[in-house]
């Protein structure tokens, strides 16, 4: 059986990453934090976000991302940019509306509006 441990961000500094999902989220960034790697929830319930510091810088779009949801997506859009995130594009496709972003370190996550 497998078991989703970590879900890992590439970046130049891994506390400064850390601290943005932190803030992005309402969870804190965990003790021992520096710009090699850090993490968030180690030790708790559900996948641990860990951000571990990579010379190569990002050539292409990640295959991996993440997909949020938010109950006013376009108010946590605006937050989010406030907190480093760079608006890419909105989409409306399939039946489902989603904002594309980028975080400080380029990698892409989207943002939808949560369904009931």
């Amino acid at each position: 059986m497998l078991d989703l441990a970590h879900i890992t961000f590439d970046c130049s500094d891994a506390a400064e990453l850390a601290g943005f999902w932190a803030e992005a989220l309402g969870r804190p960034v965990d003790d021992g934090a520096g710009p090699h790697v850090a993490t968030i929830g180690a030790g708790q319930a559900g996948p641990t976000l860990m951000f571990l510091r990579v010379d190569e810088p990002k050539t292409a779009k990640n295959r991996c991302h993440l997909d949020l949801t938010a109950d006013d997506r376009d108010a946590e859009v605006k937050r989010l940019v406030r907190l480093g995130a760079t608006y890419r594009s909105t989409h409306d496709e399939w039946g489902h509306s989603w904002v594309v972003l980028h975080d400080p370190a380029g990698n892409e996550f989207c943002v939808a509006q949560r369904t009931p």
